[in-house]
């Protein structure tokens, strides 16, 4: 009986240990919840609560440009700046407050605030004010819903009074300002509202971030220019801080992970090497509350400047160029008949690979604020506008008869005129050329042989004053051919807004052998280059490139990258013609130059490098910028030139054109004088580097362009 009474006694102990110690536990666990509940509740709510949103933050530079010797043509310059970053949860009132605190430390231009910012920022100064634009009647109208929000707001905008904004005073306006740039991007994305800043504007914002929320000191960049405006529409243009993606380009640039305030390359070769330039901004991770406020911002990966690219271009050789197209241009405007003539164009090109070792174009514009005349950079005309270009193209032309039967190496034509019934008579540029082979046709430039040539091209038979009949197709075949060489067909060169001149919709067959002749359809100056630089290389149609390389970006301004990318050589086509078909025209060009009754002999028979090429004078009517000023076009000259040199081992070519150089049948060669410098140029400068690789000054260069 006893045992039972202590064992019982033992079970009852246990269990009140058990049940106390479950009651010391659940003490302590409620004892927990409430510190998390009462004490920790709105940290962990916010915790719960919170999103993580990836965003792009920090700009960097973009890739720079240098020339084939490496020199930069394109830089970055460092600026300091001032930027802000707008919460998803920021109100307007919030954001005036930082306006009207920024606007106290730093000096904002109010040029860009347009009198409807203005209106806006007036009503949300003057609400009371704002409301009473609107009558009873209209408020009764509003809450029947018969006028919508929208609606209302209009009627407000419209009877805020010229007295009402001014009212606005210039602390106003540059908060305004100031306003507008923090307003105009998008939540979580930086905001540029201020670059250029003073380094004392810089230091009292620094000092101050902490009552600025959203605000922030960065740096900025702005490309620069080291050799001024050389080449610089070529080069292109950089969209600003405040344009953001071009509207056109937006879902095109927002599917590759820019954002809307990214600057980005909008013309030529910032944009055609957009991706390449570009380089990766820094990407952070913002971790925002409920309420979109950042709680933390995390680096997932530092930024990288732009890569780097190397081009074609001798920037040397391009300044020393377009010096002489200026001198030229200018020599030729003080003789008579030249008012219309205000432009000419040269490209240098390897032959072989395609590369454009000089773009050069010159404009003689008016300055409307001074009434003067000045000089400007008109590089991308070497792509943008076209012209006849007279007899430059007849190597083409021969090689064409050749190659469709037309002609043999044999033929030969008597240079006499060309007499169709109906139509004034067509003869070569002077009387009594004679018998000519089409080598000897080249040199003198007769306008016969190529007219016998379309001729026979178009499956005609001539009769000296008798009707003309060609077969239909004979266009074409003219044009298909041309087109092998780079003549009405865009080059492929690596630069947008190419075009491929215009074709003449009249086929009657007098202006078949027009074609021929180069007085019928349109070329670009950069056409001819690919042309004569196919015939130099011996039958190949080489693409022409702006870029040689793609190098890797290096922090280090002393130094270059290594090569990432570079560009080969691509043969667009080879031209149906027989080696010695091609060797026949080459010997024809030399003789142009080199052979005394050559068209271009008495300018270059000196030249020690023994060039090629080809003469052209085309009679056109003027349809340039003063069109407008004559009741018809005024008949003008336009001059050509192409080229290459060394005849037997061709290592540059070169196209020069001077469009509507002057009025009336005869006048000056600017065309060949400025080949001829050009040429000159290119090998002393090539001279000079051999001999002293080190010490080729600008000084030198135009020493030796004069």
């Amino acid at each position: 009986m006893g045992k039972k009474k202590k064992k019982k006694k033992q079970v009852s102990f246990r269990l009140n240990l058990l049940f106390f110690s479950v009651f010391i536990l659940f003490s302590m666990l409620v004892l927990r919840l409430g510190v998390v509940q009462i004490v920790y509740g709105e940290d962990y709510k916010r915790e719960i609560e919170r999103t993580e949103d990836v965003t792009v933050n920090s700009p960097v530079p973009r890739g720079k440009m240098y020339d084939r010797n490496m020199k930069t043509i394109v830089d970055n310059t460092a600026s300091a700046a001032i930027t802000y970053t707008r919460s998803q949860g920021t109100s307007t009132q919030q954001m005036l407050k930082v306006a009207e605190k920024l606007a106290k430390l730093i000096d904002k231009n109010t040029d860009d605030v347009r009198e409807r910012d203005k209106k806006d920022y007036w009503m949300i100064l003057n609400p009371e004010r704002a409301e009473e634009k609107i009558t009873e009647e209209e408020w009764d109208l509003y809450y029947e819903k018969e006028l919508s929000d929208r609606e209302l707001y209009n009627l407000q905008l419209e009877r805020i009074s010229e007295t009402d904004l001014n009212q606005l005073t210039e602390q106003d306006l540059e908060i305004l300002a100031i306003y507008r740039e923090m307003n105009s991007g998008y939540a979580l994305t930086p905001q540029i509202v201020k670059k250029e800043v003073s380094p004392k504007e810089y230091a009292a914002v620094s000092e101050n971030l902490e009552q600025l929320p959203g605000v922030d000191t960065t740096t900025d960049w702005e490309r620069d220019y080291p050799l001024g405006s050389t080449l610089k529409t070529v080069l292109g243009k950089v969209t600003e801080s405040d344009e953001g993606l071009p509207r056109e380009r937006l879902d095109y640039f927002l599917s590759r992970g820019y954002s809307r305030n990214d600057r980005v390359g909008k013309s030529y070769l910032e944009l055609q090497y957009e991706d390449v330039l570009h380089g990766q901004k820094a990407r952070v991770k913002n971790i925002t509350d409920k309420a979109g406020n950042v709680l933390d911002t995390v680096v997932i990966s530092d930024g990288e400047r732009g890569k780097d690219l190397v081009l074609a271009i001798d920037m040397d050789l391009q300044m020393a160029v377009e010096k002489i197209i200026e001198e030229e241009l200018l020599k030729a405007k003080q003789q008579s008949g030249t008012r219309l003539l205000d432009r000419a164009f040269v490209v240098l090109m390897d032959p072989h690979t395609g590369e454009v070792l000089t773009m050069a174009g010159k404009q003689i514009v008016r300055d409307e604020q001074t009434g003067r005349n000045v000089m400007q950079d008109f590089a991308l005309g070497n792509i943008t506008t076209s012209y006849t270009v007279g007899s430059s193209v007849k190597g083409a032309t021969v090689l064409t008869g050749l190659s469709t039967g037309a002609i043999t190496p044999n033929t030969t034509f008597h240079d006499t005129p060309i007499v169709i019934k109906g139509t004034p008579p067509k003869s070569s540029w002077r009387a009594g050329l004679g018998t000519l082979d089409y080598r000897n046709a080249l040199k003198v430039s007769s306008n016969v042989y190529m007219y016998r040539t379309a001729i026979n091209v178009g499956g005609g038979v001539y009769r000296y004053n008798q009707p003309l009949s060609l077969n239909t197709g004979a266009f074409d075949t003219f044009r298909n051919s041309f087109a092998q060489y780079g003549l009405g067909v865009r080059t492929g060169i690596d630069l947008s807004n190419e075009m491929a001149g215009f074709k003449g919709m009249d086929q009657r067959p007098g202006l078949l052998l027009d074609f021929s002749i180069g007085q019928y359809d349109t070329y670009t100056t950069m056409q001819l280059a690919q042309y004569v630089s196919t015939i130099a290389n011996g039958g190949n149609r080489i693409q022409p490139r702006m870029v040689k390389e793609i190098r890797e970006p290096v922090m280090d301004n002393t130094d270059v990258g290594g090569i990432i990318k570079q560009f080969e050589p691509a043969v667009l086509n080879k031209i149906d013609a027989q080696p010695e078909w091609v060797a026949g025209v080459q010997e024809g060009f030399r003789r142009v130059m080199q052979d005394p009754g050559g068209t271009a002999y008495r300018m270059f028979a000196s030249a020690s490098y023994r060039p090629a090429g080809k003469t052209g004078t085309a009679q056109a009517y003027y349809d340039g910028p003063e069109r407008s000023k004559f009741n018809s076009a005024p008949e003008v000259m336009n001059l050509s030139l192409v080229g290459y040199a060394p005849y037997n081992n061709p290592e540059v070519a070169i196209s020069v054109m001077v469009p509507w150089a002057y009025e009336g049948r005869s006048g000056h060669t600017a065309n060949n004088a400025i080949g001829r410098r050009v040429l000159d140029t290119y090998f002393e400068l090539k001279k000079t580097r051999q001999t002293q690789p080190e010490e080729s000054t600008q000084t030198e260069i135009e020493a030796e362009s004069n």
